[in-house]
């Protein structure tokens, strides 16, 4: 079912949304394996013990940590944090097939550099198209009240998208 010569790479907020909701397998079911920067990794686990994605990261054995050969690529994405920086530079240097990412400005720099991008909600979205979750309005909701910031014309394409 999932598209396995396909290499996705992801940043932090995605991995942590969807464990929030107990959705992080859905990219396991999409995907096969995900790889991370070790900066999204350690943005990850520095969450308190028992914070969203920390455990679920580390059992996650089809998540797998990649470091970067040229870390060089991070230092002209200034206006990012480290493991925005990291997961696109990860994503331009594997020639990556798509990027998991929700920051607005980091999206912007993917798309300038010509990356396939996706953020949590397309997870969602496409997860509903391929029956693996039935409704995606409850699961928003429940990422909002875990202290997800979603904005409300994001979110309402969102549904648009999923004929919610």
């Amino acid at each position: 079912m999932h598209e396995m010569e396909r290499t996705v790479v992801s940043n932090t907020t995605p991995l942590i949304a969807l464990a929030l909701i107990g959705r992080l397998g859905l990219l396991k079911e999409l995907y096969g394996e995900v790889v991370i920067p070790q900066g999204v990794r350690e943005e990850v686990l520095a969450g308190r013990p028992g914070a969203a994605g920390v455990i679920e990261l580390e059992q996650a054995s089809w998540i797998s940590t990649v470091s970067l050969s040229e870390s060089r690529r991070i230092k002209y994405l200034t206006d990012l944090d480290q493991g925005e920086a990291e997961a696109i530079a990860l994503a331009e240097e594997l020639s990556a097939d798509l990027l998991i990412i929700d920051e607005r400005i980091g999206r912007q720099y993917a798309k300038r550099l010509g990356l396939k991008l996706t953020g949590t909600l397309g997870i969602l979205i496409k997860a509903k198209q391929k029956g693996l979750i039935i409704t995606v309005q409850p699961l928003i909701e429940e990422m909002r009240q875990g202290g997800i910031r979603l904005g409300e014309k994001v979110v309402q394409k969102a549904l648009q998208l999923a004929g919610e």
